[in-house]
């Protein structure tokens, strides 16, 4: 709210509001889909699966504005693919394909689908427009697009919001504050570097996923997953190489 004051709403082209509403679609399901990864799934097998993000992103960043990946982008590809073994192995046995039919890694996939694509929406909003809206731009849109989804699955906004108590306020207040310097930055980032290079630059978040997992919620096999999070990394880094 604070940075639409004085801002010349009227001068914004057709190009912004409608990459606005492609955002706040795929944006709202992806965080929806996230939360439903997270429900149902560890987080130090989920949050490697992010380093997928950079592959989405790059493909579509070609489809929709030109962005072409080189050889090291192809090899970050395959690095990726490769890391994501280890991850999603389960403990102890052997890898098969019916790991990627669970209901949380489901979820997940189609939320770094939904969030790949939506960086791509969010670049051309940010040459359409400038940092400080395409940031109002996320918050309103996402916001408009997320009371959807709880028509949608008849969630009363009024009775959940009721159920915060205060002394778990501070972990909200952390958590939208966390969620707006993310979005702040990743906007700077997409202003001054491709899509695919800025989403893997974040890559390096796995690890601390994987971490955590292991330190708050006790999930096992910490090496094997921060082994395959390495070669993900890797995969990440060559795709920064595309120039």
């Amino acid at each position: 709210m604070f940075l639409l004051v004085g801002s010349n709403i009227q001068s914004l082209s057709a190009v912004f509001w409608g990459y606005s509403i492609l955002s706040g679609i795929t944006g709202a399901f992806g965080n929806a889909f996230i939360i439903k990864a997270l429900e149902k799934g560890d987080l130090s097998v989920l949050g490697p699966i992010n380093a997928y993000k950079s592959v989405v992103g790059m493909i579509f960043a070609f489809l929709l504005i030109g962005e072409l990946p080189n050889t090291w982008g192809f090899i970050g590809i395959i690095l990726i693919i490769a890391g994501s073994y280890f991850v999603l192995k389960p403990e102890n046995e052997i890898f098969s394909w019916s790991v990627l039919k669970t209901p949380s890694v489901r979820f997940r996939f189609a939320a770094l689908v939904l969030t790949g694509i939506q960086a791509v929406f969010d670049k051309k909003i940010i040459q359409s427009s400038n940092l400080e809206m395409a940031f109002v731009s996320w918050c309103v849109f996402g916001a408009i697009f997320s009371y959807v989804i709880c028509r949608i699955y008849s969630i009363k906004i009024r009775h959940q919001i009721s159920l915060i108590k205060f002394p778990t306020l501070g972990r909200y207040l952390a958590l939208c504050s966390s969620i707006a310097l993310m979005v702040a930055s990743t906007n700077y980032s997409f202003k001054y570097m491709p899509v695919g290079e800025a989403l893997a630059l974040f890559q390096i978040s796995i690890l601390i996923s994987v971490f955590l997992g292991y330190k708050i919620f006790q999930e096992q096999g910490l090496l094997k997953k921060l082994a395959g999070s390495v070669i993900m990394i890797i995969g990440s880094l060559c795709i920064l190489l595309i120039k």
